[in-house]
C-alpha cells in the first residue's frame, strides 16, 4: 500500500482485521482439505490480565489446527464443551491422542465412547509443537488483552498461518 501512496495506521489494520477476519477464517475452512482420522488434543496456560486460563488446541495428524478454545478452567466440562464443539465442525475421530489429563478421558468416554483415546506424554509431540506459533504471537503482540480477543484473534491466525507456513516435506535440506 505504501508503494502507491497510501497511507495506513496500525489501527486502520486492526479495525480491518477485526472486522474481517471471521469471515477470511470461515473461506478457509471451507476450502480445507478433510482433516485426518487421527487427532492431537493439548493444552497450554495463557495469561491474561493477570489471570491464568486454558488454551485447549486440536491438530489432526498432518499438523493442521481444527479447533482452538479459550477457557477458564482445565476440568471435564471444559474439555467436554471442546470435544463438542471440534466434533460439531470435524464429525467424529477413530483415535484420539491426548497428555495425561485426566479430564480428556471423561469426555472422550461421555462424548465418543467408540473413539480408540490414547492418552500418552510421548505421543502428543504434535500438537505441543503447534503453541510454539502462538507463543511467539502473544510475546509480539504484548499479551492478549481479554479472552474474547485472543479466541477471536488465535482462531484466525491459526487458520492462516498454516497456509502460509511450508510443511517440513515441502522444505529443502539446504534451506
Amino acid at each position: 500500500m505504501a508503494e502507491r501512496g497510501i497511507i495506513l495506521s496500525y489501527e486502520s489494520i486492526r479495525a480491518w482485521c477485526q472486522r474481517f477476519g471471521t469471515q477470511i477464517a470461515a473461506k478457509i475452512r471451507r476450502n480445507c482439505p478433510v482433516p485426518a482420522d487421527k487427532w492431537h488434543l493439548d493444552e497450554v496456560v495463557i495469561s491474561i490480565r493477570g489471570r491464568q486460563h486454558w488454551l485447549l488446541r486440536a491438530v489432526d495428524a498432518n499438523g493442521g489446527v481444527l479447533e482452538i478454545l479459550i477457557q477458564s478452567r482445565r476440568n471435564a466440562h471444559a474439555a467436554k464443551r471442546f470435544l463438542m464443539k471440534l466434533m460439531k465442525r470435524c464429525g467424529v475421530p477413530s483415535v484420539l491422542v491426548t497428555d495425561k489429563l485426566r479430564s480428556y478421558g471423561v469426555a472422550v468416554r461421555d462424548l465418543c465412547p467408540s473413539v480408540n483415546h490414547r492418552s500418552h506424554k510421548g505421543l502428543n509431540n504434535r500438537s505441543e509443537a503447534s503453541h510454539r506459533h502462538t507463543r511467539r504471537r502473544e510475546k509480539i503482540m504484548g499479551r492478549f488483552k481479554s479472552p474474547r480477543q485472543a479466541q477471536r484473534f488465535l482462531s484466525g491466525h491459526d487458520l492462516a498461518a498454516t497456509i502460509f507456513r511450508p510443511k517440513r516435506h515441502c522444505l529443502s535440506a539446504i534451506s
